[in-house]
Order: structure tokens, then C-alpha cells, then sequence
């Protein structure tokens, strides 16, 4: 088994997300990608990228990194992420080098790329995953080591680029296979509750399964509609199978 089917095989059989992510930064790092930082959201619009707190978000950056990156919204005018959300494939940083010798960036991009300077992210490569829908949309950011150059990372790509592909398909696609809540986390009554509306059962007709009354069931619904960030149960239902927490076995359930 050559070691590129190794990690496909380890990263197939991942059983939860942080089990897949520790599996695959420690790959990319073996090939000098030492930060990365995947996204993906299935709400973009023509207007965004929906409500942060339903994409999906993993990171090895620094919290330091992340906390200006995103929470003060640089990340909406970051060039590589411009190139992402318009195209499929990889791309090399040196785009932006290019970018920026032409003066084609915007006094917001250009912010973008000098806060990047200062914490090091300056080498590396950019992959867009292609989606069936068009709200649907994931990339990631493999950052380089501080101090290598876009050169280096382009020789490494020649050498490895296909193979480093390959394995980045593979954990996006296992990623959207497995629960993930980030910050819209539901209760395992909740689900259970959910898990009937799916299944086409009134309030009344879960309250006689559960044993409970109508009104308690109103309350999980209700309250599962609250962690979701939604007004309708049929949402609720739709975002929770989005990200496959409602048949999901999570610890308590085991």
C-alpha cells in the first residue's frame, strides 16, 4: 500500500470530524503545510456567504490569526477567497503576487495581504472544491511555514500537487459525511424530536411514542429551533439533516 492510499484509507474510515482534521493537518504537514483552514457553507447567496455560525470551520491557524481573519471580517475581502468562491481546482498564492504587481487590489485587499504579511501567511496554495449546487461551496488554505517561499511551495506542488489534491477531495467529501454542529448544537431529545418530523409524525402522534405531552413536545421543537437559527420546524429538520446530526450517535447515545 503506497502511502498516498494509506492516508485515503485512514481518512475514509475517520469516525468523527476531529478525528478526520487531526488526520489530515498531520499529512499536509509532511509536505510543509503547517496552518490550514477549511470552510464550506451550504447557504451562499449572490448577496454572501450566509450566517458564519452555520458554515462549517476548522482551522490550525492561531487564534490570533483567526480572531482578526474573522471576526473583524477580513476574510470577506481576502483575494484567494475571491479566486475560490469563482472557481474549482487549486491555485498558487503566487496569483496574489501577481495581483499586486499589476496594482489591481483593492485598498481592502491590499489590508488583507499586509495583516497576512505580518503573521507569516504569505506561501501556499488555495483549493475550491466543486459543488453540484450553487449555495453549496467549500475551500481550504494551505498555508506554507513561515519563511518558505511561493517558489518552494510551487516546487513541492510540481512534485506532489496531484497526490495533495487527491487527498484533499477525499477529506472534504468524508467531511460532509460526517455530524458536525460548530455552534448549532442540539440536545439528544431534540433530535429524537426532530427525527419524527422527519418521518411525518404530528406533535400529538410524538408526544404518544415519547410518553410526554403535546406542549413538552413543542417545547424541544421549539428550543431545537432556537439552537438551529431557524423559524420553521421543516427548517429545523432540513438544517439538521444538512449536517447529519439528526441519525447521528454522539457519545451520550453510545
Amino acid at each position: 500500500m503506497t502511502p498516498v492510499v494509506a492516508q485515503l484509507h485512514r481518512l475514509t474510515n475517520a469516525d468523527t470530524v476531529e478525528e478526520l482534521w487531526d488526520l489530515h493537518t498531520r499529512q499536509m504537514a509532511t509536505y510543509g503545510f503547517d496552518r490550514l483552514m477549511y470552510g464550506f457553507t451550504r447557504y451562499r447567496s449572490s448577496t454572501g456567504l450566509g450566517d458564519p455560525q452555520d458554515w462549517v470551520l476548522l482551522s490550525t491557524q492561531s487564534p490570533e490569526y483567526m480572531r482578526v481573519f474573522f471576526d473583524e471580517g477580513l476574510y470577506a475581502h481576502a483575494p484567494m477567497l475571491r479566486w475560490a468562491l469563482a472557481n474549482d481546482g487549486a491555485c498558487s498564492w503566487r496569483w496574489m503576487m501577481d495581483m499586486n504587481r499589476v496594482d489591481n487590489l483593492t485598498p481592502s485587499e491590499k489590508r488583507v495581504m499586509e495583516f497576512n504579511k505580518s503573521m507569516d501567511v504569505t506561501a501556499g496554495y488555495t483549493i475550491s472544491f466543486r459543488s453540484i449546487s450553487e449555495r453549496a461551496k467549500g475551500a481550504i488554505a494551505l498555508t506554507a511555514k513561515a519563511g518558505v517561499t511561493q517558489e518552494t511551495v510551487d516546487q513541492t506542488w510540481a512534485q506532489h500537487g496531484e497526490d495533495i489534491i487527491v487527498m484533499n477531495n477525499v477529506m472534504h467529501l468524508k467531511l460532509l459525511t460526517l455530524p458536525y454542529s460548530g455552534e448549532r448544537n442540539l440536545t439528544p431529545r431534540q433530535r429524537e424530536v426532530l427525527q419524527w418530523v422527519g418521518d411525518g409524525k404530528t406533535t400529538q402522534d410524538i408526544a404518544v411514542l415519547l410518553s410526554r405531552t403535546p406542549a413538552t413536545i413543542e417545547k424541544h421543537l421549539r428550543l431545537a429551533r432556537e439552537a438551529l437559527g431557524v423559524e420553521t420546524t421543516a427548517q429545523a429538520v432540513l438544517k439538521a439533516a444538512f449536517y447529519n446530526q439528526m441519525f447521528a450517535l454522539h457519545q451520550e447515545d453510545r
